[in-house]
C-alpha cells in the first residue's frame, strides 16, 4: 500500500473531541499494524499471511463476544461493542492487506478502486460511525475522499512501490500513455510521463472534490478535522502537478508550511 499511508490523515488530532481520540487511534493502529505485516520486513509470504490470519482470529473472538488474546484486541473489543463499528469493515482492512501479499500489477483502473474500496474506504466509514453521522449520502462522500486520499498516496509513492515490486498504476493505462515497466524501473520521467500523472492528479483531484461535501455535512471540529484531510489532499495534489508529476526526484510532502494554508482554506475558503 506504500509507505506512510495514512499520512493524509491528521489522525487523532486535537482538532477532534478528546472522547474520540482514543478510539480513533485504535482504529489507526489496527490498520497501520496490519498493513506492516503485508510490507515492512523481510518477513515470507506465508508468514505475512498468517499475522494476518492472527488479526482476522482476533475479529472472530470478538464477533463470537469471547475474550481477545492481547490488551490492543480487549480495549478494541469495547470499542467495538460501544459505537457498533461493523467487524465486516476491519475484515475488509485485511482483505486487501492479505492481497497485497499475493498481487502487484492492477490490469484496469477497475481493479485499483476494488484495491481502495477495502483497503481505504473502511477507515472513512468506520469514523462515520463513530461519529453517529452514517447516512447513504455521508457514506458515498467518505468513500470518494478515502479512494483519492489513496490514489493521491500512490502517486507520492511509485517509486518505493516498485522497489517493493508493485505497480498500482493500471497495466491499461500504462499502456495507453506508452508508459513501460522498464520506464518505472529506471525512475525516468520521460516521454509521455508527465501526461500520464497529470491524467491520474486531475482523476484524484475529481473524486476528492466530489466527496468533499462531507467536511460541511459534519458538525464543529469533526466537519473541521475533515476539511483539513480534504485540504491536505489537494495540497499533495498541487504538489504533484507543480512537479510534473516527477516523484522519483521530489516525493511530495505537507511541510509546516502547508498545514498554515490547509487550516486557512479549511475555515475560510473551504467548497
Amino acid at each position: 500500500m506504500g509507505i506512510d499511508h495514512y499520512e493524509n490523515f491528521p489522525v487523532a488530532s486535537v482538532l477532534l473531541p478528546k472522547r474520540l481520540r482514543r478510539p480513533i487511534e485504535l482504529i489507526y493502529q489496527f490498520a497501520r499494524t496490519a498493513d506492516d505485516f503485508a510490507d515492512e520486513g523481510d518477513d515470507p509470504p506465508s508468514q505475512r499471511l498468517f499475522k494476518l490470519g492472527e488479526y482476522q482470529r482476533q475479529l472472530d473472538i470478538i464477533e463470537q463476544d469471547g475474550a481477545p488474546l492481547t490488551a490492543f484486541f480487549v480495549e478494541l473489543k469495547q470499542v467495538i461493542r460501544q459505537y457498533g463499528l461493523p467487524i465486516g469493515l476491519f475484515r475488509d482492512l485485511l482483505s486487501a492487506f492479505s492481497q497485497d501479499v499475493v498481487k502487484n500489477r492492477y490490469a484496469s483502473f477497475a481493479e485499483v478502486l476494488d484495491y481502495c474500496r477495502r483497503s481505504a474506504n473502511p477507515v472513512g466509514r468506520l469514523l462515520l460511525h463513530l461519529y453517529d453521522s452514517v447516512s447513504e449520502t455521508n457514506l458515498d462522500h467518505s468513500d470518494r475522499i478515502c479512494t483519492s486520499l489513496q490514489l493521491i498516496n500512490f502517486l507520492q509513492d511509485i517509486g518505493p512501490d516498485y522497489r517493493r515490486n508493485r505497480i498500482y498504476l493500471s497495466l491499461d493505462e500504462l499502456q495507453d500513455f506508452g508508459i513501460s515497466e522498464t520506464q518505472i524501473a529506471a525512475e525516468d520521467p520521460a516521454g509521455n510521463w508527465a501526461s500520464l500523472m497529470n491524467f491520474q492528479i486531475e482523476r484524484a483531484h475529481s473524486m476528492l472534490n466530489s466527496g468533499a461535501p462531507l467536511g460541511l455535512a459534519l458538525p464543529g471540529r469533526i466537519g473541521l478535522e475533515l476539511r483539513m484531510i480534504v485540504c491536505g489532499g489537494t495540497r499533495i495534489l498541487e504538489k504533484l502537478q507543480a512537479i510534473q508529476g516527477d516523484v522519483f526526484n521530489q516525493r511530495p510532502v505537507l511541510r509546516a508550511s502547508d498545514w498554515i494554508i490547509m487550516l486557512y482554506r479549511s475555515i475560510f475558503s473551504y467548497r
